[in-house]
């Protein structure tokens, strides 16, 4: 597939998207403004038709729709040309590239009608407002100060949060949001708050650079929070035109090749496990060779040239198709169904109403005694569901949180094979030595870091496809209970209105079902995030930060800290008692290995118990919100049908309703509310056909 595409085309697709999403927010805003005002007109005729969840979702979704932004996370290690690669894209020499910018701030570069930086603290001081050159000037360091804060394990600017970059560029005004992270071979704590931004973003930009392929730092970063995870990674191999530059005669075209293609070899025996999208391989799609120096150089020379020979023309046009065809058509599909829904409800509603309009007192109130039986039934519908969740959660977290706890005491069995890959290299004399002591305490506690880390991100992939399976099954619970739940509303209506129910059906079996059930189903979200609702089956929700944000509880803060403080004063008595004169490396690798097992297992019961409860509580609040979310959402539904039914008997019991105006005006709530959902449909259809 040939996914060369111009800046231009680009831009203007994002335009058009953004153009699709503006209209079809009006939409949804007009229905949620039409509701509203026949609710309220409502007060003074037949009364309310309780649909206040249809009024706050549409609206939810109106708002999303419009401020919504297509959030691309940049990572990768430093010194890979990052920066570089970002003034490029965005085709002018913003951020500063002859630092290191990885020691700075996390930046997310946003559209914004002035230029202006905002820089955002955590220790509860107001955000500061500056210009460029001071940002620059105050919130960067050079890459030797870096390493020396590195060493010393602090933090460049440790009261700041993040900064937020704004700037007039078309590529962000179209609704291009980027993150821009901190290196991946910085801190451990500076890790973890990249992986806080991975699920809250479309696409992973993943920068590498051609003359250092697949370094054991980003391998290690791939194999620990990328893989496994169901994230769109983008990898951009920087400085390609420098594998010209690196022969001995750059005019070599033989040489040229065969150079190529042995770097090619070898970046795609490390990524190609990563390019695989429901079992195909889309490695074509997902790498690109590109030369960030030379198209930020042609861009600033003339911002309309091509960008031909650098990478950049084949990589934004599979970002275009991703993003345009294939993110912004799955979140106008959920707008859609939702959309779909809200008419829906309101014509189910209207026709419920219509023959109880001739109705007098008293047997409008036989009638609705006639459906308690049926509304028990819907509670007691709700009270399985919720049941089954509770069910769920319980066996989930208990399970999950032992897992944990077998397999934090299991570690010491495998510490010796598992630490060798990362123990520094081991000079004795330099433990030895008072002035390096520091340094080569440093090295082995970063090391530990590096090991915990991992075996802990381990960990949770497996406890996250656990609680994937588990959302799964109750995913397809939601079904079979909103089916259900369906044929007793369908009971009603007959009940209520002695005719048959006509089913509604706009095109899919799934419309049929009710929202809350949709909602369960993963089928909708109102979530901001952008991911949650795209990339779960398991729900309309975000469970993934739920349990990220009690998970970094547990990651290095908790186990490191509880662990290392503690050991390495022993690992130093173990090497001192070799001698001077015993200086072989290897025995001294070993007797290193022998005392941190020792120490480690002597710590891992106290750990695991301690927390094993974090992680129970973790699993056990995924659920809960969901529980929480589903049970609300039937219980609003179950009140509005009954609330639908007591403002009409109110108003029968306090005035004479006019029955024509009241035709008229419900005939006309219905049209309008149908009109805006044709005009959300043809702007749907219209973006499909576009892109087909």
């Amino acid at each position: 597939m040939n996914h060369q595409v111009d800046t231009n085309k680009f831009i203007n697709d994002l335009e058009r998207v953004a153009q699709v999403r503006s209209e079809i927010s009006v939409c949804l805003s007009n229905i949620a403004e039409t509701i509203t005002k026949a609710e309220l007109d409502g007060n003074t005729s037949s009364g309310k038709l309780s649909l206040e969840r249809d009024i706050e979702d549409i609206k939810i979704a109106s708002k999303n729709l419009k401020t919504g932004v297509f959030r691309l996370l940049v990572l990768g290690d430093m010194k890979r040309g990052k920066s570089t690669f970002l003034n490029a894209l965005i085709g002018e020499n913003l951020l500063p590239s002859d630092v290191n910018p990885c020691t700075a701030v996390l930046t997310v570069l946003r559209y914004g009608s002035e230029k202006k930086v905002t820089v955002h603290f955590n220790d509860g001081k107001s955000p500061q407002k500056l210009d460029f050159s001071s940002f620059k000037y105050k919130y960067t360091i050079d890459p030797t100060e870096a390493k020396k804060l590195e060493q010393e394990k602090k933090q460049a600017f440790p009261d700041v949060d993040y900064a937020v970059v704004e700037y007039p560029l078309p590529l962000l005004e179209k609704g291009i949001e980027i993150v821009d992270s901190p290196g991946l071979n910085d801190t451990e704590a500076r890790n973890e708050l990249s992986l806080g931004y991975v699920n809250n973003c479309h696409a992973i930009l993943f920068v590498m650079r051609a003359s250092q392929p697949c370094t054991l730092g980003e391998r290690r970063y791939l194999e620990n929070y990328i893989k496994g995870r169901g994230l769109t990674v983008f990898f951009l191999i920087n400085a390609w035109d420098q594998v010209k530059e690196s022969l001995i005669d750059p005019d070599d075209e033989e040489e040229l090749k065969a150079s190529e293609n042995r770097l090619r070899q070898v970046f795609n025996a490390n990524l190609a496990e990563y390019c695989y999208v429901d079992g195909q391989n889309v490695y074509e799609e997902r790498v690109f060779e590109v030369s960030s120096i030379q198209a930020l150089r042609r861009r600033l020379k003339n911002p309309q040239g091509g960008l031909e020979q650098t990478g950049f023309p084949e990589f934004m046009g599979a970002l275009n198709t991703f993003l345009t065809r294939e993110r912004a058509i799955a979140e106008l599909r959920q707008v859609r169904t939702l959309a779909r829904g809200a008419c829906n409800h309101t014509r189910e509603a209207i026709a419920r109403r219509l023959p109880l309009l001739d109705q007098d007192v008293n047997e409008l109130k036989k009638r609705i005694d006639s459906v308690e039986p049926e509304f028990s039934k819907l509670t007691g519908i709700r009270d399985e569901f919720q049941a089954e969740i509770i069910k769920t959660r319980d066996n989930q977290a208990r399970a999950i949180a032992d897992s944990f706890r077998s397999y934090v005491l299991n570690l010491g069995n495998t510490f010796e094979t598992d630490f060798l890959r990362y123990q520094p290299e081991l000079n004795l004399l330099d433990f030895l030595s008072s002035g390096k002591r520091e340094a080569f305490n440093s090295a082995l506690q970063k090391a530990f870091e590096q090991y915990i880390t991992d075996k802990f991100a381990a960990w949770t992939l497996t406890a996250e496809n656990e609680i994937n399976a588990a959302f799964k099954q109750l995913t397809r619970s939601a079904s079979q209970y909103g089916t259900s739940y369906s044929q007793v509303t369908d009971q009603i209506t007959e009940k209520l209105t002695g005719e048959k129910v006509k089913i509604h059906s706009t095109t899919t079996e799934d419309d049929n079902s009710p929202e809350w059930a949709k909602w369960a189903m993963g089928l909708l979200s109102l979530s901001r995030g952008n991911l949650a609702g795209f990339a779960m089956a398991g729900a309309g929700f975000d469970w993934k930060n739920i349990l990220l944000n009690y998970f970094t509880v547990i990651g290095v803060g908790g186990i490191i800290t509880a662990v290392t403080g503690v050991f390495l004063g022993p690992i130093g008595f173990a090497l001192l008692g070799l001698g001077v004169g015993f200086l072989q490396a290897d025995q001294a690798r070993k007797e290193l290995v022998k005392t941190a097992k020792k120490e480690l297992v002597k710590h891992l019961p106290q750990v695991a118990e301690e927390q094993s409860k974090t992680v129970h509580d973790a699993v056990k609040e995924c659920f809960d919100s969901y529980e929480r979310e589903v049970s609300k959402r039937i219980n609003d539904d179950i009140a509005s049908r009954k609330s639908e039914l007591d403002n009409l008997l109110q108003q029968k019991e306090t005035r004479e309703i006019n029955r024509e105006s009241e035709l008229k005006r419900l005939k006309n709530l219905q049209e309008d509310v149908i009109f805006q959902l044709q005009k959300i449909e043809a702007a749907y259809s219209n973006l499909l056909a576009y892109y087909s």
